[in-house]
């Protein structure tokens, strides 16, 4: 398939067709084939993440706000860290086959980068971003609500607390407190990615990565559960 049918197949999945195409080819650009075209970081999809993470956050609230009018903030809340962590940008990035239209240098080609989950996630927030940019609030909420309406309808009750679950367990099974020790930290001051171990002495740790954090705190206990066979599935 040709770069122009890849284009022309993602935009209809988007719902949308750029009058600004530039914008959603910046949105789909790699720091590595950036820099392999010499265009530097602003040539990426980063500063678009940073705005797309920010419009899903606003409308999933709106959609949560408006759907669940009995719950409580806390409640809301813990939908909403579900709804809008990398994981669930990876699930629709993979609905819309948007590793096909990446623009990613030779080496990241090689090393799967399409199918990486965290180029994919941030990919996905990007082009949502450019999506508002291109079409305004409409545009984006339109893509939104159909790809995480389904996910709401999905959740029954709130996810529970992935940290508290896991102290928990522990407590019951009279081991120490879980620790969380920051592992690694990349990427750009806007956009920090963090990962996180899960520690419990004497049990084999979990891995977690996030924006920030306490999302990758999360995503690491959220792993030690799964791992465990306490949560079968992603909360």
């Amino acid at each position: 398939m040709t770069a122009d049918a890849v284009l022309a197949r993602l935009q209809a999945a988007l719902g949308h067709r750029f009058s600004d195409p530039a914008l959603l080819a910046t949105a789909l650009t790699h720091s590595s084939a950036a820099a392999e075209a010499g265009l530097g970081q602003v040539g990426t999809y980063e500063r678009l993440e940073f705005l797309g993470d920010r419009v899903v956050g606003l409308i999933v609230a709106e959609m949560l706000f408006a759907t669940f009018p009995r719950e409580a903030e806390s409640e809301l809340a813990r939908r909403l860290a579900a709804l809008v962590r990398n994981d669930t940008f990876v699930s629709v990035a993979r609905d819309i086959d948007l590793g096909e239209a990446l623009r990613i240098g030779a080496g990241e080609q090689r090393l799967g980068g399409r199918r990486n989950a965290t180029i994919l996630g941030d990919t996905a927030e990007a082009v949502i971003g450019a999506l508002y940019l291109d079409g305004g609030l409409e545009a984006a909420r339109r893509f939104v609500e159909t790809h995480w309406r389904p996910r709401i309808a999905e959740m029954v009750v709130p996810p529970r607390d992935a940290k508290s679950t896991l102290q928990e367990w522990a407590q019951g099974r009279g081991l120490p407190t879980p620790a969380y020790v920051v592992a690694d930290q990349s990427g750009p001051h806007h956009a920090p990615r963090f990962i996180v171990e899960a520690v419990i002495s004497g049990v084999q740790p979990a891995r977690g990565e996030g924006r920030s954090k306490r999302e990758a705190e999360q995503q690491a206990a959220a792993e030690f559960l799964r791992r465990e066979g306490i949560w079968k599935v992603a909360p």
